[in-house]
């Protein structure tokens, strides 16, 4: 994800901070530092807000390791300020298995709050769940009661949280998946209009869940639909057989030209027969940007990208596209280079094959 940072690595999985945390960093800070302007209690409401989200990163480990029991990986886990995000190749293939690692975030949050109620009550503390505030009160037991609602919080059935997958899952026991999704979203979005109708008129915070869970849910059901519609179709049927390529000992003078000159954007850099990498239309930018023009295309080019063979099907493509979040994928046959892939050639795919269908659909005379 763009704009983040890589903080730590734990179970090799990455672990990345998005610019927009420190704002609620900050936030969190002159609300512990405005009402006595001290600067221990905001050194204080710093160090319980990095105590939250290092239990919202075992959160998501709790997800990346039990998909990794079904031979999922994760790419990186980032943290935003409305949680964390673990990206994971794929989703599993069966319900079952979805139903575990949805639940398995959750469930970790389970234990972290009844450790803590355990260490509460061994130190002679009464816990205590009704009454919680942000900025005084025991550390522990306010850090227990956000662990309770963060459970609470993600099994909400509604797409992006847990609790959505959790009811996509129980529903694909009995219906296909794509109607599972369907009627997970629906669900997902009907609880997004009571939050907002709910929000205006008692918080304005819950508008803004709102939002964030009708969009949610309205991605999850596009994905799902895309990823159905693309199944079965080869690589080879889609990807862009007509290109420039780019050697590593090009001036980026030479890429300015051709992207002037045709409409392509993203470019594969080859040395022979071997892909290096590709330089995309940000990489481009930013290598203007610090080296001009007469800078070499090997020191802008992105090297870690992903690869698909003309055999594979779109639909796993596709979901290194999105895993890897990049533009352009190299399609190889034998090793050698024979196409490029990208989300424009997909989706002038599906918007061909749309009009086909409509056009072969018979005509009704009354």
């Amino acid at each position: 994800m763009r704009w983040s940072w890589k903080i730590a690595e734990i179970a090799g999985i990455g672990i990345y901070i998005h610019a927009t945390f420190w704002l609620l960093l900050l936030f969190i800070l002159y609300q512990y530092w405005s009402p006595r302007h001290s600067l221990a209690d905001a050194i204080g409401g710093a160090s319980f807000v990095m105590a939250v989200f290092g239990c919202i990163i075992l959160h998501e480990l709790g997800h990346a390791l039990t998909a990794r029991r079904f031979g999922i990986r994760t790419r990186d886990i980032t943290l935003l300020p409305i949680g964390g995000l673990a990206r994971l190749e794929r989703m599993p293939d069966q319900p079952k298995q979805e139903l575990w690692v949805a639940l398995a975030g959750p469930a970790v949050n389970v234990v972290i709050a009844g450790a803590l109620w355990l260490v509460l009550a061994g130190l002679g503390l009464r816990a205590s769940w009704g009454s919680f505030d942000l900025v005084g009160g025991n550390f522990l037991n306010r850090l227990m009661v956000v662990n309770a609602w963060l459970v609470l919080f993600n099994l909400i059935p509604a797409f992006p949280m847990d609790g959505g997958r959790v009811l996509r899952a129980l529903l694909a026991t009995r219906l296909e998946y794509t109607q599972a999704t369907q009627l997970a979203a629906r669900v997902g979005q009907a609880i997004a209009f009571f939050f907002g109708l709910l929000g205006l008129f008692t918080d304005p915070f819950l508008v803004f869940i709102a939002l964030f869970v009708w969009l949610g849910a309205e991605q999850e059901a596009a994905m799902v639909q895309m990823h159905t519609s693309l199944g079965g179709i080869p690589v080879q049927r889609v990807m862009m057989t007509e290109f420039h390529t780019l050697s590593p000992d090009d001036p980026l003078s030479h890429v300015v030209d051709l992207t002037m000159a045709g409409s392509q954007q993203d470019f594969p850099v080859v040395f022979g027969d071997h892909v290096l990498g590709v330089l995309a239309r940000g990489d481009l930018v930013r290598g203007l940007a610090e080296h001009g023009q007469t800078g070499l295309v090997r020191n802008a080019m992105n090297r870690d990208m992903p690869t698909a063979d003309s055999y594979d099907m779109l639909e796993k493509a596709l979901a290194s596209l999105h895993g890897a979040n990049s533009r352009i994928i190299p399609v190889l046959h034998d090793g050698r280079l024979v196409g490029l892939l990208t989300m424009d050639n997909i989706g002038e795919f599906m918007m061909i094959q749309a009009a086909l269908r409509r056009a072969a659909k018979p005509v009704r005379v009354l």
